[in-house]
């Protein structure tokens, strides 16, 4: 099939479309290069997926309506993975228009752009932040979410109430995916695997928020990509169960649902460290610092849902991905 996927200059996006090529799907490739980190990063990612010929790389902005309208008209996709997104919970904080551009108003471009061209089913990224204050573990997406700590977190909540609006009013079939703190491989420079690493090996020292109390489900990249695949071959129909008198917020009588995608195991800051250390064969030196405005003490995803209906759960340790991303570091970066 015709697959459009958003962002395939990212981090998620460049391992997703070459795994669709990889198994004879045709990618329609949506990124703007924008500068929120290293560019040269992106292109590289992105010169990865060029090699495959049913690659077709498209340079635009999510917020130019017309721009999207075209591309929607020209490649007719059967199916669209919305990944493009202003990421990062502490630059909420700094720049929230981005967010807004980006998250919200390029959102709704896609959501057009699938319904005027009979997309059968758009997939589109959220993420863990959604549960904000929740503080009843493990986080389900039959929870409420309606208290989210930063604008990043709201972006992400909005994403999911405009896409039921449009499952509701157009039978456009939707599914939202709640990542869990995505690591690995190419990563992005702004997260903490990264940031840790490249101070580390510099011999400077690395900022531990929440005095390292903070708890993750940190989730390995590619079991986050093959969580989206089953997932995007699914295409959720409306919940014949479903009452409006006791609703379920991760279903509906539209076609729309929601998943957690995480290791549903979450690890200790610090020994996320220790294990880094081990692997760089250097210790880290910290700065130990209160938890930041927006950042959440503890995520942990419950992912009954996506093992019953797309038969997966994420299960790479963070020894082992941790030992992954450090070889491919070394390797990237000629360390």
């Amino acid at each position: 099939m015709k697959v459009l996927i958003t962002g395939t200059a990212g981090f998620i996006g460049s391992a997703l479309a070459m795994q669709l090529l990889e198994r004879g799907d045709e990618v329609v490739g949506i990124d703007n290069l924008n500068d929120y980190y290293d560019v040269n990063l992106k292109k590289a990612r992105l010169e990865r997926v060029k090699a495959y010929d049913d690659f077709t790389d498209v340079r635009i902005n999510l917020e130019d309506r017309e721009a999207v309208a075209e591309t929607f008209a020209k490649h007719t996709p059967d199916r669209v993975v919305n990944l493009a997104a202003q990421a990062g919970v502490r630059y909420s904080l700094e720049n929230p228009h981005a967010y807004v551009d980006t998250n919200i108003v390029g959102f709704v471009n896609i959501l057009e752009g699938c319904r005027h061209h009979d997309v059968k089913h758009l997939v589109y990224a959220s993420s863990s932040s959604v549960y904000g204050s929740n503080t009843s573990m493990p986080f389900s997406v039959h929870d409420n979410v309606d208290h989210p700590v930063s604008l990043y977190a709201a972006s992400k909540k909005s994403n999911e109430l405009m896409a039921h609006t449009y499952s509701h009013l157009f039978r456009l079939p939707t599914t939202g995916l709640r990542f869990f703190t995505v690591y690995g491989p190419w990563g992005r420079p702004d997260m903490a695997l990264f940031m840790f690493t490249k101070n580390i090996l510099a011999g400077k020292p690395i900022d531990v928020f929440n005095y390292g109390k903070h708890r993750r489900d940190f989730t390995y990249i590619y079991d986050i990509v093959e969580g989206v695949v089953r997932v995007l071959d699914r295409i959720p129909e409306p919940n014949p169960e479903w009452n409006s008198d006791a609703p379920d917020s991760a279903t509906s009588n539209a076609p729309f649902q929601l998943y957690n995608i995480g290791n549903n195991q979450p690890v200790e800051l610090m020994h996320y460290i220790k294990v880094l250390e081990d692997c760089l064969g250097k210790k880290a030196e910290m700065n130990m610092l209160p938890l930041q405005n927006g950042d959440v003490p503890a995520t942990y995803a419950n992912v009954e849902d996506l093992i019953r209906d797309v038969g997966y759960k994420p299960d790479t340790s963070v020894e082992e991905g941790i030992a992954k991303f450090v070889e491919w570091y070394k390797d990237y970066f000629k360390v």
